[in-house]
C-alpha cells in the first residue's frame, strides 16, 4: 500500500510447523541523492494468528476514535491530510 512518502506490506509467512501469521512492514526512503543507491527505513510488526482478532479489534476502535475526533478540537478532517497523488 502505497501512502505518500511510506509503503506498506502485507506478508503471509509460514513458521518451521506451518502456523500461519503476517508480517506488516513500513519502508520509508531516508536517501534521496540522485546518483546513489536509495536507502529505506524499515519497520516491521510480527502478528501471529492467536492475536488477529484483538489486533483487529484494537484498530477498529482506534480509527472509529480517529473519525469521531476529525474536525474537533482543531484536528483536521480526514481529507485535509491526503497527500496529492
Amino acid at each position: 500500500v502505497r501512502a505518500g512518502k511510506r509503503t506498506y506490506f502485507f506478508d503471509v509467512k509460514a513458521t518451521r510447523g506451518n502456523d500461519l501469521f503476517m508480517t506488516i512492514t513500513e519502508s520509508k526512503r531516508i536517501s534521496y541523492e540522485p546518483d546513489g543507491p536509495a536507502q529505506y527505513e524499515k519497520h516491521k510488526i510480527f502478528l501471529y494468528k492467536e492475536d488477529f482478532e484483538g489486533f483487529l479489534e484494537g484498530m477498529h476502535k482506534a480509527i472509529d476514535h480517529i473519525k469521531e475526533m476529525q474536525g474537533k478540537d482543531g484536528f483536521r478532517t480526514g481529507e485535509s491530510n491526503r497527500i496529492p497523488g
